[in-house]
């Protein structure tokens, strides 16, 4: 009688690369996004608008809406992913994603998906007070708008940054509805103009990655509508735009940050002095027209990746945040 050889158990490596392609699926890297979410409530601190709140359950507030943006954009990565399969496969760097390199089957990666999404709400509806309506309002229009792009816009010309911009918006709107704060319009604008400026160098970055504009529309179809000339001009555009838009902020908050350095001994006014906060446009200028630089060369077909890898934007960032972090502490305890 012939027995029946049990055939072993799937090795444990399996399950393993499993959960490294779900992490990777996720793409948490792109949490850094979720600074954004930071701004009001960071902005809002410096002014003294929260100087009554209690800081624990305050710093409960931006977390969660924090991680309720970050779960929310894995979920529509996930499905955007699954949308883009095909288009993936084509593409020199995005062909390495899981679904598009047949790691993660796409069973799994929709039950991933809706737990993502569904853990990201559940994140807007913990915020402590009524405002967790708005929070969660806000995470609802970022899925649709992230939705309406994957579906369509995505495909429209201009829209489709626009689309993207939004996003971003909606992520400041969170974090100031987290912790029940008025958005400052120009931090507002200085939002969308970054953002656009961000997804115009993308596309110019993928142009010069291509290397034709026939791999280019084959990657993504919104390409047949731009041309680099065109690219170019957008880029530098939202680029001066943000830059502007800040400076408008700094400009806006002159009689709350201005520190003087030389004080009248008659006790009548103050002498010499300046808005500290202008200090943190030099490294912005930097690193902005750095990542300018190297998309025009080509270095890079991502500008969110010249926050990592390029020295000069690290640095520039990171003397943009220390600076505008010390000058804002100093404003709101003075």
């Amino acid at each position: 009688m012939n027995t029946i050889k049990q055939q072993p158990a799937s090795p444990p490596a399996s399950t393993g690369k499993l959960l490294r392609g779900l992490v990777k699926l996720a793409r948490p890297k792109q949490w850094t996004k979720g600074i954004f979410v930071l701004i009001g409530p960071i902005f809002a601190l410096s002014d003294g608008t929260l100087n009554a709140a209690n800081r624990p359950e305050l710093a409960l507030q931006v977390a969660l809406a924090f991680f309720a943006f970050c779960l929310s954009a894995s979920g529509c990565y996930v499905f955007n992913d699954l949308a883009d399969i095909e288009r993936d496969r084509a593409h020199p760097r995005k062909r390495f994603r899981p679904l598009a390199s047949g790691t993660i089957p796409i069973g799994i990666a929709k039950v991933f998906g809706v737990c993502l999404l569904l853990a990201g709400f559940g994140c807007a509806l913990l915020v402590p007070g009524v405002t967790k309506w708005w929070v969660a309002g806000f995470v609802v229009a970022y899925i649709f708008n992230v939705s309406a792009y994957s579906a369509r816009l995505k495909h429209i010309v201009i829209i489709d940054v626009l689309s993207l911009s939004t996003g971003f918006v909606l992520r400041v709107l969170g974090g100031c509805a987290a912790v029940n704060v008025a958005p400052s319009t120009w931090l507002l604008n200085a939002t969308l103009f970054l953002s656009m400026f961000l997804a115009f160098g993308k596309r110019l970055g993928e142009r010069r990655l291509m290397g034709s504009d026939e791999s280019a529309i084959a990657a993504r179809d919104v390409q047949l509508s731009y041309t680099d000339q065109l690219l170019r001009m957008l880029v530098v555009v939202t680029g001066v735009a943000t830059l502007l838009t800040y400076t408008g902020y700094i400009q806006s908050r002159e009689d709350d940050l201005t520190r003087y350095f030389i004080n009248r001994p008659d006790g009548l006014g103050h002498g010499f002095g300046m808005n500290l906060l202008w200090i943190s446009v030099l490294p912005a200028t930097l690193a902005l027209l750095r990542t300018i630089t190297l998309l025009m060369r080509g270095a890079y077909d991502d500008p969110t990746e010249l926050a990592l890898k390029d020295n000069v934007v690290r640095i520039s960032g990171l003397l943009f945040v220390l600076s505008t972090a010390i000058v804002l502490w100093i404003g709101g305890n003075s």
